[in-house]
């Protein structure tokens, strides 16, 4: 089978290597489409992402739909239609007991954190855990579940807030995750406002719901505005201007991932208003109402904007990065 493996910084080759045999307790699948995230955009322009240095061959991908190809239990039908859930959950401890995702030990499919590294879905087949299979409904086609993992990320940071049914809530940042988070506010009922500082993912963020949108590169967002503020971008300036538009005794979800290093923010408001601030890493079991949604609301596929064979991974890889021009890109294979 052929697979894409990051070997270095701007360096990744198309292979051909065996296929791989499930063991019991084991899933193979035929791949389909596998979503480009901001990691593995990391992984491939810079060798590492963030402490994460790729010390051997990496297949990237963690976003993947596709189909059955063997399941030796039977459970699944080959041809069976899926997503999965990419993390294999460590250990439990105390106080955490219900975030799994939060365990010690565990791993995340097309992930450099672990030794040896946990290799990713831009394969033609890929083996998981059946536990890590979702079967998807009857209308949800297979490219749009490629986003049910980059939904479930959103949906993950809307739940740390709470309801948010007729609230005004703000999204900073209009890249994929800032567009499924437009998606998962719009879905709860919320009156939805995203920032960036391009227009294409404005566009975008439009298309999948937004209200009303704000070029923070030339207009202001209004202070306290939002009962809400879903921090999608990462960088410190948003954090700052989230806090800003947060209303007094409101919330802030930071989504957006930084550098493990200081960055200067404003923490004024955060002390003056009471705000909360929560952080969201990744998902515990959200991937479930993410498929639903998916199935629900066939708007949100609008945020697909590229598809690449794995043999055009470089032109793939800078798509991605020019978030002007691209929402989600994808390999289809």
């Amino acid at each position: 089978m052929k697979s894409l493996l990051i070997e270095k910084a701007n360096t990744a080759v198309l292979r051909e290597v065996p296929i791989p045999e499930p063991e019991e307790g084991q899933v193979r699948l035929r791949v389909e489409y596998v979503g480009i995230c901001g990691s593995d955009l990391h992984y491939f322009f810079e060798g590492a992402n963030g402490a994460f240095v790729v010390r051997e061959p990496l297949v990237p991908g963690h976003e993947l739909s596709g189909r059955v190809d063997l399941d030796p239990s039977g459970a699944l039908a080959p041809g069976t239609p899926v997503t999965v859930h990419p993390a294999r959950f460590g250990t439990p401890r105390e106080g955490i007991e219900d975030a799994p995702h939060l365990w010690p030990g565990g791993s995340y499919l097309g992930s450099a954190s672990t030794w040896p590294h946990t290799q990713g879905a831009a394969s033609e087949y890929l083996v998981v855990e059946s536990g890590m299979v979702r079967p998807l409904p009857t209308d949800l086609p297979v490219r749009r579940a490629v986003l049910a993992e980059p939904l479930a990320v959103a949906l993950h940071a809307l739940g740390k807030a709470g309801p948010v049914d007729g609230l005004d809530v703000l999204v900073t940042g209009s890249g994929p995750i800032g567009l499924m988070a437009v998606a998962a506010g719009t879905a709860a009922g919320a009156r939805v406002t995203a920032t960036d500082v391009l227009a294409g993912p404005l566009e975008r963020a439009r298309a999948l719901g937004a209200e009303a949108t704000i070029d923070v590169s030339s207009e202001t967002v209004e202070a306290g505005a939002y009962a809400v503020v879903l921090e999608c971008s990462g960088v410190p300036v948003s954090i700052s201007t989230a806090l800003k538009a947060v209303r007094a005794g409101g919330t802030v979800v930071q989504v957006g991932m930084l550098p493990d290093d200081a960055r200067p923010v404003n923490l004024a408001p955060f002390i003056s208003k009471e705000v909360r601030y929560f952080g969201a890493f990744r998902f515990r079991d959200e991937i479930d109402a993410a498929v639903e949604l998916l199935a629900a609301n066939p708007r949100i596929e609008n945020a697909l904007t590229h598809e690449f064979a794995l043999t055009d991974a470089d032109e793939a890889f800078a798509t991605a990065r020019d978030s002007q021009r691209s929402g989600k890109v994808v390999f289809a294979l």
